[in-house]
């Protein structure tokens, strides 16, 4: 299957940062509603898990150009696993050492969580390509030991 095209880190970087935003919003407009019905923290934690299924999508497709995978899937909630900890180490942080606003708090702990959460879903995404001889996986013209001698020759 023919892989997207991609492009340098820098520019995942900046793709990750816009789904993050995307991503954002769209927890944001479920956790209102939820904050007015539920505990802040109940209602963080419902939104939350809400957003995961279209933060795989758009980061794999927007931020790392790549295509889904079944393992892909399945490992990328330890991205938001690292990303629900930071966050949720923030929001507690924020609210109840800073004071700040319920409403507000999960904003201002995103921004925090996000290099966190980046390298761990560009690991997972787009994992490092492979080196060495683990890599180099003989196809059917490659052959182990040197070539054979042909006829006539000295072996």
């Amino acid at each position: 299957m023919r892989e997207l095209p991609t492009l340098r880190p820098g520019g995942q970087i900046v793709r990750f940062a816009a789904v993050g935003g995307v991503n954002t919003v769209t927890f944001y407009a479920c956790y209102l509603p939820l904050h007015h019905l539920l505990p802040y923290f109940a209602a963080y934690t419902a939104a939350f898990a809400a957003s995961l299924a279209g933060a795989f999508f758009l980061h794999t497709y927007v931020t790392y150009r790549t295509r889904p995978t079944w393992t892909k899937f399945l490992l990328f909630p330890l991205t938001q696993v690292t990303n629900y900890s930071v966050q949720s180490a923030g929001l507690v942080a924020l609210v109840g050492w800073c004071g700040l606003d319920t409403a507000v708090a999960p904003l201002v702990a995103a921004l925090c969580a996000l290099p966190f959460t980046y390298l761990v879903s560009r690991r997972i995404l787009r994992p490092p390509a492979r080196t060495g001889p683990a890599a180099a996986r003989p196809g059917p013209s490659a052959q182990a030991g040197p070539p054979p001698a042909r006829s006539g020759e000295a072996a």
